[in-house]
């Protein structure tokens, strides 16, 4: 990204504050203030503030992780990217207590989270990265199951399952009398969030008799040296363990679909196909010509950095839309405060458009 652009960032992040921090495009907007912005050339921003601070979705992670280390050894100088992951609700409360300048995200923005932002004066610039297939695996040694329906998924997780199904013959009655052991995102995470809602039918409705975790190498761990495992993560976690893995084909009544690249961009793995996203802080964008810089060439590289690490890249007009909406401060959600269940690329493309 050429001086002139962060300049013209930094221009526009001023105008975008001059706005609300609006929460949707409807919301009634409010003006803010800004107090003690010193102008200087962004060179003397990047000297003086040359570090960008990332946390949120363990899911998100891989991508972030791979770009900044891609930045870092681009950059002809000494900017520094730090990321880490606590689940997308754990980041969302470092980023909206403004810890943060960047939220890695398995889901929306949420309306409690866009309100404790809206309270401490953080804005957020919404970005689609990458569309996942949220992955249900078993160990390999597993010969009995190669697809699982929803409904049976439900009954495995919902919260009437706690200490009664626990075992796989009570799932399916062609399956047999052994201990099913179940492994899944913890409560901070995005992953727990849209899988309860996808499968159980309200968002962080589950059973609690299970081993979670926001970490999904612990998962993967687990599911690899246990015969009777069943559990879910992002599909870049089951991509970059195939050997010790396997996948299930997830039938949503119309069929067992497996969670491939081909289905999720033909609507068919429905519904644990799921955007991906970043959300900016333009306040630290502000302040850190970094953040911007780091950001925008973020956006140019997430399409082949996305599809080695194992996830579905977005159409390429969706990232020149991100550029737009980041260079403009274009400040919100297009969600609404809400999960995003059974939302193709297309709509999710039209969704931006709209924004």
């Amino acid at each position: 990204m050429d001086a002139t652009l962060v300049k013209l960032a930094l221009v526009l992040g001023v105008l975008a504050w001059t706005t609300s921090c609006t929460t949707t495009p409807s919301s009634s907007t409010k003006t803010q203030k800004l107090q003690n912005v010193s102008y200087v050339t962004s060179g003397e921003r990047i000297a003086q503030t040359a570090v960008v601070t990332v946390d949120g979705s363990s899911t998100v992670y891989p991508i972030t992780q791979a770009i900044a280390k891609q930045y870092q050894s681009q950059q002809n100088k000494s900017a520094q990217v730090r990321v880490s992951f606590s689940g997308t609700t754990g980041g969302f409360e470092k980023f909206c207590a403004g810890k943060t300048d960047i939220n890695n995200a398995s889901r929306p923005i949420l309306k409690n989270e866009m309100e404790a932002c809206k309270k401490n004066g953080i804005g957020y610039i919404e970005i689609p990265v990458a569309f996942d297939a949220l992955t249900i695996t078993v160990n390999p040694q597993n010969n009995w199951a190669k697809d699982v329906t929803v409904a049976e998924l439900k009954k495995m997780w919902e919260p009437a399952a706690q200490g009664k199904i626990t075992r796989w013959k009570q799932v399916r009655s062609s399956w047999p009398d052994r201990p099913l052991k179940l492994y899944g995102a913890g409560d901070k995470s995005g992953t727990f969030d849209y899988f309860t809602e996808a499968i159980v039918g309200q968002s962080k409705a589950s059973r609690k008799d299970y081993t979670g975790s926001e970490d999904d190498d612990v998962l993967v761990a687990g599911i690899s040296k246990d015969t009777d495992a069943l559990g879910y993560f992002g599909h870049a976690y089951y991509e970059a363990h195939q050997n010790q893995l396997k996948a299930l084909a997830v039938d949503n009544g119309k069929g067992a679909v497996t969670p491939t690249r081909q289905n999720v961009e033909k609507s068919q793995y429905q519904p644990l196909s799921r955007p991906l996203f970043v959300y900016v802080n333009p306040w630290s964008a502000e302040h850190k010509a970094t953040v911007y810089e780091f950001v925008n060439y973020y956006i140019d590289v997430a399409p082949k950095v996305v599809n080695s690490v194992g996830y579905i890249p977005l159409p390429d007009q969706a990232y020149k839309i991100a550029h737009v909406h980041l260079n403009r401060g274009k400040v919100g959600t297009v969600f609404g405060g809400r999960a995003a269940l059974d939302l193709t690329i297309g709509e999710l493309l039209r969704k931006q458009k709209q924004y």
